[in-house]
């Protein structure tokens, strides 16, 4: 057992999560994406929705602060009715977790498919909504503040 882990993140995942390195990218996917024909690493969380598994994991992932765009969700293609909406909620919780307010890049969804299939890892959920695909690229975690100065202070020169 741990303490502060969202219970609704599975442990692979986690796992995943932990391994993953600067710049290595995460997809969660709705339940009409096709995952497991793209992902070389394949996390199911069917009975979860990407708003709550977005938050828990934002929870402990950094997003990269190196790129404009951190984030990146499959653009609706064209003629098709669909808004979106879901990206609100993504907006929002990324900016209250990472203080990002244009996070969110779009991708034509061929382009979407052939950056999920070279991500670290995909998740695929329940989501219904249309369009809920989302890429998340990890970033690093820096030090805590005073951290680096007495470092420097320690050190021999």
């Amino acid at each position: 057992m741990l303490k502060n882990i969202p219970a609704i993140l599975p442990p692979e995942l986690l796992k995943l999560m932990s391994e993953m390195g600067h710049g290595d990218e995460l997809v969660l996917t709705d339940a009409n994406f096709p995952a497991a024909s793209h992902a070389e690493r394949l996390v199911r969380c069917d009975g979860i929705g990407t708003v709550q598994l977005l938050e828990a994991i934002l929870h402990l992932f950094p997003l990269d602060t190196y790129v404009e765009r951190p984030a990146a969700v499959m653009q609706v293609v064209k003629g098709d009715p669909v808004i979106p909406i879901i990206w609100e909620d993504y907006r929002r919780l990324i900016e209250e977790y990472e203080d990002m307010s244009e996070a969110l890049e779009y991708e034509d969804r061929f382009d979407f498919y052939d950056r999920a299939a070279k991500a670290y890892v995909i998740v695929a959920t329940g989501e219904r909504a249309q369009y809920a695909n989302l890429i998340l690229k990890k970033g690093v975690i820096f030090p805590e503040p005073g951290q680096v100065q007495e470092r420097l202070n320690s050190e021999t020169y």
